[in-house]
């Protein structure tokens, strides 16, 4: 199997280029900035943007199967432009594709949000992730959509995140719910995907649902440290637009998958 990781240096495409790599498979992955860094991996510059490059690597690579990670949080260019030049390029090659999507493209509710409910958009980032999907879809209706939430393990954004609100130097949010989910699980159930014939949105998550402020005192009851100084808020009085609880029920991939998606609490028990 030749396998393209279009976002190699991210902490998911990193870890799925790792795990790809000890299956035996042949593994590029791609950055823009800093480094894919996993040994047998062959590392390629590109810009998602410019689509005549994106087809240029894919066409030099040959592979079986893409996995498309990209997006930066503030830039719609790269999250849904480049994910559609991803697709593009891998219909055109013939490669499966897996593309990775987000809970950042539901409106938040209190109940749970099957695999197939359509995306309700309410800040620029989720728009932005709701257009990589429309425009994956419409051009290869054969890709696996992955929608996940937050991404946990070493050298995570979330672990850093609430390890800087225990130092007081951020705050974490109250209003926030998310089922976050380990990189290990998400990358091992990624490619269980490349290998079927899955089409459309799969919710990839954990079962649990947390608050970011909950996530805070998980790490720091794993780590020994004092909660007491963890400084929290809220996502209204920061006065940040974002969906507040985004629940999604992975029931279809437990089913459909061999990869154990595990909870925050179990990820997090001493």
């Amino acid at each position: 199997m030749r396998l393209l990781v279009v976002g190699g240096s991210g902490l998911l495409g990193r870890e799925v280029c790792r795990q790809a790599v000890g299956a035996g498979w042949s593994v590029a992955g791609t950055y823009h900035s800093g480094s894919v860094g996993v040994s047998g991996v062959t590392a390629r510059r590109l810009d998602v943007t410019d689509r005549a490059a994106v087809r240029a690597l894919v066409s030099a690579v040959r592979p079986d199967a893409v996995v498309g990670t990209p997006y930066r949080y503030a830039d719609w260019a790269v999250t849904a432009d480049g994910a559609a030049n991803v697709a593009s390029a891998a219909a055109e090659a013939g490669a499966r594709l897996v593309h990775i999507s987000s809970d950042a493209l539901h409106a938040g509710r209190p109940e749970a949000y099957a695999d197939d409910d359509p995306p309700t958009p309410i800040f620029p980032y989720g728009a932005a992730k709701a257009a990589a999907e429309t425009a994956v879809r419409a051009i290869d209706p054969a890709a696996a959509l992955v929608r996940t939430s937050l991404i946990l393990g070493e050298g995570s954004p979330q672990i850093q995140l609430c390890r800087d609100a225990l130092a007081g130097r951020a705050a974490l949010f109250t209003d926030e719910l998310r089922c976050p989910v380990d990189v290990a699980d998400l990358a091992a159930a990624v490619l269980e995907l490349v290998a079927s014939d899955y089409a459309g949105p799969l919710n990839v998550a954990g079962p649990d649902g947390v608050s970011r402020a909950e996530l805070g005192l998980l790490v720091a009851r794993r780590a020994g440290v004092d909660p007491a100084h963890l400084k929290t808020t809220t996502a209204a009085a920061a006065g940040l637009v974002r969906p507040a609880e985004v629940r999604l029920d992975s029931t279809r991939a437990t089913g459909l998958l061999r990869t154990r998606l595990r909870g925050v609490t179990e990820l997090f028990a001493a």
